[in-house]
């Protein structure tokens, strides 16, 4: 089964594929999709849609995980935050995934098993659960967390996307 974790941002939104075969969990591919700053913020949310829906058509995953988003201190941060978090999730929606969410302490305590983890301890953790893949860059190896996290859960028999593997693992 091949999965697809998403960290959405306006700039920069991570997005990393893994094979789950058993008990196994294989890294196919990772990277980030990029918005220009220097573009209308329609124009940068196109910009993510169209490479996320990128990503899915060129990897063809199962489903899709996304990390929710924290809360901000500026207003419109979020907000754009937000809408970019909403044109992440809508183009795996589109394509017919369905798409988990995640709070970010629940990833961390998937793959590092606290909630509290540093981000330097969730990037070693996601090397050595992935056979030591080197990862660049923090938004792709926080999306692979993401896809470790789903992969975790929808193994789970009373898991509500067992069924997407086919029945429970």
């Amino acid at each position: 089964m091949r999965l697809l974790g998403l960290d959405p941002g306006l700039r920069n939104t991570g997005w990393g594929v893994i094979e789950v075969e058993g008990s196994r969990l294989i890294h196919v591919a990772h990277g980030t999709v990029t918005s220009d700053g220097s573009q209308a913020l329609s124009v940068r949310l196109t910009q993510l849609y169209e490479g996320v829906t990128g990503v899915i058509e060129t990897w063809s995953p199962a489903a899709a995980a996304i990390e929710e988003t924290f809360m901000n201190r500026n207003p419109g941060s979020a907000l754009k935050l937000g809408q970019a978090r909403g044109v992440v999730m809508l183009a795996p929606a589109r394509l017919g995934l369905e798409v988990a969410e995640y709070a970010a302490t629940r990833v961390k305590q998937a793959v590092v098993g606290t909630g509290g983890a540093a981000k330097e301890q969730v990037q070693a953790m996601v090397k050595l659960l992935l056979g030591g893949t080197v990862v660049k860059g923090a938004d792709a190896a926080d999306a692979l967390a993401v896809a470790i996290c789903h992969a975790h859960h929808f193994r789970s028999p009373q898991s509500q996307y067992a069924n997407i593997a086919g029945g429970k693992s």
